[in-house]
């Protein structure tokens, strides 16, 4: 018998069979009892060994370690997890997926569950016509059961019998007697495999059933495992692209952890393998994995769960250096990162309490882009190189479309919000919410109209004297006093407690020192050697910082519910 394109499509086919059952079991749970493990996921994670729990009981539930880290990164993303809290559940993800593997090595191999299938199917089926949620969510679950292992017999059929194609042996036989390179080369094997079917435990029932027909060796199929870890992290990083950079940091964290794990296995290996061997043999009593094809699938569960746990042990308190290793490896743009998106929110509406503090964390991030504005336009009034002018008009023109697009994406947010029920405390808070967004849109067009001015200064060539520069800089003291005291004002988790006096102290600070400026720009007019384009210009900028002062205090009105 020959080995040829059509057994890989079998083989292709029966995977893609296996994937799509896991996928609708997986998500058949997560609808069924969703909002519960969000909760469970946002409560229990207060240190990193009840994130352990928490991550691995989520995994065991949901048979999806992948579907547990993208929820983990989202929180993360969200502000409702600290990265140290993330790790935790990271880890706790690792050992939960191992479920998984026991549940196809015991019901796949041992017992020949894909008889039950269509019994399976007759029962379930019904249940998804059924317009109770839970009940329906319940019957996508069992279809998805049913499937996959529907699935996970068409892919031992169609994986050829070894004694037919002596001739695959043979090929694999050149790289798996390369002792520690053969490991190497595995485990590359095992992430590339899981890296193209997105799934580890896809990949862990294709190597178990490789090495149950006798494809490749027992120590060839751990190593695989080994890189099925590996591979398995490239789901977070994927899902941390569209977050922020606590997102991203906490992707690498899981990523970090499974590549230091399969580093120190490697090297290990030989151990592992006859620890392994031990257990399956004296511990269960089963046949030796070397001697025995039936006492494989349970021998490499064995070892992933050997290799997941001991892992965590091992690392669980270096987390805090895995979290540094992290922060070092995926830097913060800062102020550089001028790619907005929202960081708190994304399109779906959680509950309006839980929304509203995401809302008012997005609003601070608001504050903080409008006040980087006021520094832009500082280096500005000061920069005498072309270049480094075209850079700050460049960055305040940026900012305008960045304060644009936020005022834009939070009112569409708080429209949708507002169709759900809320409280009146929630509503009145959303209103606020609305003028702020107004008003720090305002300052944005402000401080562009702003660098406009100073662009046409810069091109007619007309120079401040000393103490219009003087003045200026004071009023932009000011301006920054405001901006410290307004962002104070609206990261306050509570607006009814905000105090508005200091608010209102800085405002009439700047009117008293526009109403200087313009005095004494009124005075200087007529002299002659007091340039009229200067004074115009000058008019003009001042005139409109004293207009971004007031936008700032309505801001802080708005916080404390005055208007």
């Amino acid at each position: 018998m020959e080995f040829g394109f059509w057994n890989i499509i079998q083989i292709l086919g029966s995977l893609a069979f296996f994937i799509f059952g896991m996928k609708i079991m997986s998500e058949g749970i997560q609808k069924a009892a969703g909002s519960q493990l969000r909760n469970i996921l946002r409560v229990m994670t207060k240190n990193r060994y009840l994130g352990v729990f928490t991550g691995f009981l989520i995994t065991a539930i949901i048979q999806s370690s992948s579907a547990t880290t993208v929820m983990t990164v989202s929180f993360v993303n969200a502000g409702l997890l600290t990265l140290l809290e993330s790790a935790g559940v990271m880890m706790g993800a690792n050992i939960g997926t191992t479920i998984t593997g026991w549940l196809i090595s015991i019901l796949g191999f041992k017992v020949k569950l894909s008889v039950f299938s269509i019994p399976i199917f007759a029962f379930a089926l019904p249940m998804i016509f059924i317009k109770s949620g839970k009940i329906r969510f319940w019957g996508e679950f069992f279809i998805g059961f049913a499937i996959l292992f529907m699935g996970l017999s068409e892919l031992k059929a169609s994986v050829p019998n070894i004694k037919s194609n002596p001739e695959v042996l043979n090929f694999l036989a050149g790289y798996a007697n390369l002792g520690f390179l053969s490991s190497l080369f595995f485990v590359f094997v095992g992430t590339v495999l899981t890296i193209i079917v997105q799934s580890s435990t896809a990949a862990m029932a294709l190597t178990m059933t490789l090495c149950y027909t006798g494809i490749i060796p027992f120590e060839v199929a751990t190593a695989m495992i080994l890189g099925e870890n590996i591979g398995t992290t490239i789901t977070a990083e994927l899902a941390s692209i569209v977050g922020n950079v606590h997102a991203k940091r906490s992707a690498r964290i899981h990523s970090l952890f499974n590549i230091i794990g399969v580093t120190w296995a490697i090297l290990a290996m030989p151990f592992l393998v006859k620890l392994v061997t031990w257990i399956s043999t004296s511990l269960l009593g089963s046949a030796s994995p070397y001697d025995d094809p039936e006492a494989i699938p349970i021998a490499l569960s064995i070892f992933h769960t050997l290799f997941n746990f001991a892992n965590v042990v091992l690392l669980i308190g270096f987390v805090p250096i895995l979290v540094n290793l992290a922060t070092k490896s995926v830097k913060s743009r800062g102020e550089d990162d001028e790619d907005y998106r929202l960081e708190y929110i994304g399109a779906s509406i959680k509950t309006p309490e839980l929304s509203i503090l995401e809302v008012q964390k997005e609003v601070t991030k608001f504050g903080e882009v409008t006040a980087r504005m006021s520094g832009f336009t500082q280096r500005l009034l000061k920069a005498t190189e072309a270049k480094k002018q075209r850079k700050m008009l460049k960055k305040l023109e940026k900012y305008e479309e960045i304060t644009d697009k936020i005022e834009i994406e939070l009112t569409e947010y708080l429209t949708k919000l507002s169709k759900e029920e809320v409280s009146g405390r929630i509503s009145i808070r959303m209103r606020s919410i609305l003028n702020i967004c107004n008003d720090l849109e305002r300052i944005g067009d402000i401080y562009y109209q702003i660098s406009k001015s100073i662009e046409q200064k810069i091109e007619e060539k007309i120079w401040f004297n000393q103490d219009q520069r003087d003045r200026l800089d004071q009023m932009n003291t000011l301006i920054d006093e405001a901006f410290a005291i307004m962002i104070q004002n609206i990261s306050s988790p509570h607006y009814d407690d905000v105090d508005i006096d200091p608010a209102n102290t800085i405002e009439e600070k700047i009117n008293a020192h526009r109403d200087l400026m313009r005095k004494e720009n009124a005075e200087k007019i007529g002299d002659e050697d007091y340039n009229i384009r200067s004074a115009m210009v000058y008019n003009n900028i001042f005139s409109s910082l004293e207009k971004i002062g007031d936008h700032m205090i309505n801001v802080s009105e708005a916080v404390t519910g005055k208007i």
